[in-house]
């Protein structure tokens, strides 16, 4: 994949809150965003990456780059953080809404409580981030959320009922909230990645073999990597996206 990532003048200096942005995908969209000149704030639970991501940029950002320590199964704690963002930078024009759990689990072991632990990371979060976002997008008069679903429950995969259940609740969170907040001028999409491979993805699931197969039934024959996601990511944030609203974009390699 050639090392190209588009310029979007709009973004510079806008106030951009990314979630489970200290590793794998978020990180390279704290990255993307910094490099378009943004003011940049993540929530992620895990301190030790996420502070190593804040020192990695603190030379080249135009802006100081602020982490936020959070576990988004709290709404306390996610308002707490949308605000402590919104007040350092003044506002908030663009919410990415990417953290998430992509835990395998056999149907017959789900719990209750494994069940509601999974949708709280998945899906509940996402809706109580946007919430404290809205009137700070709102007063944006440009707002922008992106939200990151995943092509999981399209490919009838077995092994993450729960995570596929809540990806596709996703869509529906994502033309509803598109649906109330468009007369306010805040516009709301979602992204589809396919089978992204982190490091993350490589220590805990994906083999050689996995891979391969997933390659088969790409049209790309590479593999994505989370740079992958940060076009897609940078143009629903963006005025060059500014007459899209409740649209998803799939970004798989041509999944067959």
């Amino acid at each position: 994949m050639a090392d190209f990532t588009p310029s979007f003048p709009d973004l510079r200096d806008r106030g951009v809150l990314i979630t489970g942005g200290g590793s794998g995908i978020g990180a390279a969209f704290v990255r993307a965003f910094c490099g378009q000149g943004a003011k940049v704030a993540f929530i992620d639970i895990s301190e030790t990456a996420s502070r190593a991501l804040v020192e990695s940029l603190s030379e080249t950002a135009r802006h100081p780059v602020l982490y936020l320590k959070a576990d988004l199964r709290d709404v306390d704690a996610i308002k707490h953080s949308v605000e402590t963002a919104a007040l350092a930078f003044g506002g908030l024009g663009v919410l990415v809404n990417n953290a998430g759990w992509d835990d395998r689990h056999e149907l017959s072991a789900v719990t209750e409580d494994y069940w509601d632990d999974n949708q709280a990371i998945n899906l509940k979060q996402m809706f109580f981030a946007a919430q404290a976002a809205a009137p700070h997008l709102i007063r944006d008069g440009r707002g922008a959320i992106v939200n990151l679903s995943s092509i999981a429950f399209l490919l009838n995969m077995g092994s993450l009922p729960s995570y596929a259940a809540a990806k596709a609740g996703i869509l529906g969170l994502t033309k509803s909230l598109a649906g109330r907040l468009g007369p306010e001028g805040v516009r709301v999409n979602a992204i589809l990645p396919g089978m992204v491979v982190t490091e993350r993805q490589k220590e805990l699931w994906l083999t050689e073999e996995s891979i391969a197969a997933m390659l088969d039934r790409q049209c790309l024959k590479r593999t994505l990597l989370a740079e992958d996601m940060v076009g897609p990511c940078l143009f629903l944030a963006s005025s060059a996206s500014a007459g899209m609203t409740a649209q998803s974009i799939i970004v798989d390699g041509g999944t067959l």
